[in-house]
């Protein structure tokens, strides 16, 4: 394709808005600058590459000018070019889930006074540790865990700009404002408003304001008298206990180990979901009906990930701990494939052993693994 043709179709320099709606694309357009960034381009020489003025460069980066807006086929052409001229290929894997973020943060901030349970992307997409991380990272400023760290010979940044896609305070108190309302509608759904809700109910766990915890504990609650056990409303337990322990209450997670991991399903749930959660599993989920199925998967990748997780600082520690332990319990020959992996599990388990910081029933786990452990040295 031509500059030319590019220019005419209105496609690769689309997307302009109103100023009113100027950060849509803010999370992919500041990974498309890291992008470019550690690439060694400069806006001007990536414009070139391109057959494009710099300011559509500029666009695309600010948020104004959305990537997602660009045709499938010219945003594939500047994926090549990009990697062409020396791009991690790392950061480009991340442009999909970017840009599922931004789709959350636009719907939510610009979508008007609707509140369709059954159209919003937290209703039909199950998302992951990286796209979760990805919202996020607008919400906290804190990069995601999957976005590599720059190679010492990155080139520093003139002048001040902005260090992430960190929204204004402003807009971080609509979001939330809003995706309490998206939440609380789609409660009244019932099971038809489940992927919502549970979404909604974790990402707001992220509001630093005073009334957070109140207001979760009060949805955790009112969702405790569900009666009937399904896989979406253990789901729903997880993500309101785990959004809790942001708060220091950790009591809700313990009940939900308890209680809710104390079957086959519920432990079978639990990896399953784990596995999704960590992209072992990279179906695209468009409910939580996975979790209850037989689903193929990496046991050594799923360990490694969750040994790294067994960190006493964690405020989900006591599900991290029995997460460990159910899979051990379920495929104890893992032990056995990785023997540096087993030294750092072995590590871990006597450091939490030390510290004091888990549950009595993690303490009893832990004394499992480490007996376990030894048996297999």
């Amino acid at each position: 394709m031509t500059p030319d043709t590019w220019q005419s179709s209105g496609t690769l320099i689309g997307g302009q808005r109103s100023p009113g709606r100027a950060r849509e694309g803010s999370v992919t357009g500041h990974l498309f600058k890291i992008t470019r960034e550690r690439a060694g381009l400069t806006q001007q020489g990536l414009a070139e590459a391109l057959g494009v003025d710099h300011t559509t460069v500029q666009g695309w980066e600010s948020g104004r000018r959305p990537l997602a807006s660009v045709s499938t086929a010219n945003f594939r052409s500047v994926q090549r070019t990009l990697l062409r001229y020396g791009a991690d290929p790392a950061l480009l894997a991340l442009f999909d889930v970017a840009m599922d973020a931004d789709a959350v943060l636009g719907r939510t901030l610009h979508g008007g006074a609707s509140t369709d349970c059954a159209t919003h992307p937290l209703a039909t997409l199950v998302f992951s540790r990286t796209s979760t991380h990805m919202i996020a990272w607008a919400l906290t400023g804190t990069p995601p865990a999957a976005l590599p760290a720059p190679t010492a010979d990155t080139p520093q940044r003139r002048g001040p700009t902005p260090d992430g896609p960190l929204l204004g305070a402003a807009e971080r108190s609509a979001f939330f404002d809003r995706l309490r309302r998206y939440a609380e509608v789609a409660h009244r759904a019932g099971e038809n408003g489940a992927l919502l809700r549970r979404q909604a109910l974790y990402l707001c766990g992220y509001d630093t304001a005073p009334d957070t915890r109140a207001w979760i504990a009060d949805v955790r609650s009112r969702q405790a008298r569900v009666a009937h056990r399904t896989s979406w409303s253990r789901a729903d337990a997880r993500s309101l206990a785990t959004s809790l322990t942001r708060y220091g209450d950790r009591e809700p997670l313990q009940r939900f180990v308890e209680r809710e991991l104390a079957d086959d399903a519920g432990e079978q749930a639990n990896l399953n979901y784990w596995a999704y959660w960590f992209g072992l599993d990279r179906l695209p989920r468009g409910d939580d009906s996975f979790m209850g199925s037989c689903m193929a998967w990496d046991g050594g990748a799923l360990l490694r990930r969750l040994v790294d997780r067994l960190a006493p600082d964690l405020g989900c520690i006591d599900l991290n701990v029995h997460s460990v332990w159910a899979l051990l319990a379920a495929r104890p020959g893992l032990l056995s494939v990785d023997p540096a992996l087993r030294r750092d599990l072995a590590g871990r388990v006597a450091g939490l052993l030390d510290g004091g910081t888990v549950s009595a029933r993690s303490r009893r786990e832990l004394d499992a693994l480490h007996y376990g452990l030894k048996m297999n040295s």
